[in-house]
């Protein structure tokens, strides 16, 4: 039985052109090479698998190469054929991880000194540089700063943070970059089809992906999605092997939230997690997918990782999703990231999610429908109709509110056959007292007040009697928001200076009735607003301005934002019918130190308790 070799070392890269990812490292080397300017230490730091003790292999066999090609060992020459058999004396190898201490430092300093037989160079390749303790680094400085002419140190770590500044300073640093997963996957092509393998795209670009730009992490899988496999890699087969959610499922689970179907997005993951899938994996995966579809719609598709027919499948699903939908989704998702490690029930934490995100959908699924008649409900006359935005309300230290008693007019409907005569000589009947209208008021946007139609309204634009004339009218070819907005349009102007006029008004008997009913509100905030009671229970008013003294500016504050609401409250249990405000200070209290002494406690409980002398002599007490 042959012996078999993995594939990260069958097709570990013999030059320069053959490393992958890494062209800003190796043209470099390979400049310098051909300049003649070495430098005697190196630092070559990054993730694992990158490339970087193969990148200071092939850098000590090129320096020591007797014919070189350029920057590139020539692969003939008795210095390359030792390398390439694994017997050279010019490069040594040294593993920091298990040689740490000051005495393997000792030796290797003992070794630098050595002329090399072949080649120029002495090439030392420390591995996990960082693993070296603090006295070891300390015995390396002095030969890492100036060693003999013919010996060069190529450290590699994967954490920098962990070398002293020492002897960084002492180093050319060259910082290896993650494998994009393009570069990976066309290098997986190339291994298979060099061992007759075949593989689709979606395949390489999941185990590309999956070892999130290490490629010997990449080789590593391969390897085993062939032994799985077999000569022909299958996306569903390798996703088994790989144990990840395929792309399948992240695609399918998009189309159902796009259609709002929540239910079945939930069986779906169902089936995640009976397949032995955590749902934070499945929440990260599918956020992922989300952002990689919203950077489908634009020019940044190039920040994608995918090639071949997985990015076709992205761009034809990022065609029908809406930028709003993905943007939602997105921050739905990622708020239940920050919370699902602290959540006792994950499941359910992931399951809201996805009825968010359903909601979403089946809120874009909704538009308005032109094709069938649009019924507006019959309006009373004088009413205003509301619109689509609705005023944003904003309080300050002054705060009011205005609360007013509506009068309409109701006028007896006229017909064709009835006399002109008859209609001016019929009677009005009496105005009604009624409450305010359950109807939404429209307000401009600079109004800070709450604002109710007029008693007496002035007649009618031909939008309102449009809107009014028959009990429904039949509208088609245009939508209820922009019908609505025209009536409100026609009139806007009267409906300012009404409100102009309302908001002004002010009852003459505010402070007499907020008087009277003190009592009532002390013990509806006592009731509702406890913490707000130290402020009302000295209240005091000044006409329509009800005069607060609160001990800290923080209670001011929470006052102010639920001002609108307590307002009403008082306006309702009062009576007050106009324009009333807050105006709160602030008055910090500042406490009395409690006395330590005994004889300060003495002579602070005689003063609160005259009587307190006269029960000492009398019970024969003494104060300990």
């Amino acid at each position: 039985m042959e012996n078999f070799i993995v594939s990260a070392r069958k097709y570990r890269p013999a030059t320069f052109a053959s490393v992958v990812g890494q062209k800003h490292i190796t043209s470099t080397l390979k400049n310098a090479i051909e300049r003649g300017q070495l430098a005697h230490a190196y630092l070559f730091c990054g993730p694992r698998g990158v490339g970087k003790t193969t990148c200071a292999r092939i850098f000590a066999k090129a320096i020591n190469c007797m014919n070189p090609v350029g920057a590139e060992a020539c692969n003939e020459c008795e210095s390359c054929r030792t390398f390439n058999e694994n017997r050279s004396l010019n490069i040594h190898e040294l593993d920091a991880a298990s040689n740490n201490s000051v005495d393997d430092i000792r030796n290797l300093i003992e070794q630098v000194r050595i002329i090399p037989q072949v080649g120029r160079y002495s090439v030392f390749i420390i591995d996990e540089v960082h693993m070296l303790s603090q006295q070891a680094f300390n015995a390396f400085l002095k030969t890492l700063e100036e060693p003999p002419a013919h010996a060069i140190f190529i450290l590699a770590t994967t954490e920098k943070h962990k070398i002293i500044p020492t002897i960084l300073s002492r180093c050319q640093i060259y910082d290896f970059n993650r494998i994009r997963v393009e570069d990976g996957v066309e290098y997986l092509r190339y291994i298979a089809s060099q061992e007759g393998v075949t593989a689709d795209d979606e395949s390489l670009n999941l185990i590309a992906r999956k070892a999130d730009g290490g490629m010997r992490d990449a080789l590593s899988m391969f390897d085993k999605a062939v032994s799985f496999c077999g000569q022909r890699l299958e996306y569903r087969n390798v996703a088994q092997t790989l144990n990840v959610l395929d792309y399948d499922t992240y695609f399918k689970m998009t189309e159902l939230l796009l259609a709002g179907n929540y239910v079945d997005a939930l069986l779906l993951f169902d089936n995640v997690l009976s397949n032995g899938f955590s749902g934070q994996i499945f929440m990260a995966g599918l956020n992922q997918h989300l952002r990689d579809l919203l950077v489908a719609k634009g020019p940044a598709i190039s920040l994608i990782e995918f090639t071949g027919t997985l990015l076709d499948r992205y761009k034809a699903q990022a065609a029908n999703c809406d930028p709003g939908f993905l943007f939602g989704a997105i921050s739905v998702l990622t708020d239940a990231d920050g919370k699902i490690r602290q959540s006792s029930n994950q499941r359910l934490l992931v399951e809201l999610g996805l009825m968010k995100i359903a909601a979403l959908g089946q809120k874009k699924n909704e538009p308005i429908a032109f094709d069938e008649p649009i019924l507006l409900p019959e309006l009373p006359k004088g009413i205003p109709t509301p619109t689509a935005t609705q005023p944003a309300v904003t309080t300050s230290t002054k705060t009011s509110v205005t609360t007013q008693t509506v009068t309409t007019s109701t006028a007896t409907p006229t017909t064709e056959t009835t006399p002109v005569a008859e209609q001016a000589s019929a009677p009005t009947p009496p105005p009604v007292q009624v409450a305010a209208s359950p109807i939404p008021t429209p307000m401009p946007a600079s109004s800070p007040a709450v604002v109710t139609p007029k008693a007496n309204p002035k007649p009618q634009t031909d939008a309102e009697d449009m809107a009014s004339a028959t009990p429904h009218a039949i509208l088609s070819g245009a939508s209820i928001s922009s019908l609505l907005n025209n009536a409100y349009k026609a009139t806007t102007s009267e409906d300012e200076e009404a409100s102009q006029a309302e908001v002004s008004d002010i009852d003459p008997r505010t402070a007499e009735k907020l008087t009277a009913a003190r009592a009532k509100i002390i013990d509806i905030i006592n009731h509702e607003r406890p913490r707000f009671i130290v402020a009302f229970e000295s209240m005091s008013f000044d006409g329509h301005k009800i005069m607060l003294t609160v001990p800290s500016e923080s209670l001011r504050e929470e006052i102010l934002l639920a001002a609108t609401e307590i307002l009403l409250k008082i306006a309702e249990v009062a009576g007050v019918t106009g324009k009333m405000e807050f105006d709160i200070s602030v008055k910090e209290e500042v406490r009395k130190m409690r006395p330590i002494k005994l004889e300060d406690r003495m002579a602070h409980i005689e003063g609160k308790n005259p009587y307190y002398l006269e029960l000492k002599k009398l019970l024969d007490l003494d104060v300990e």
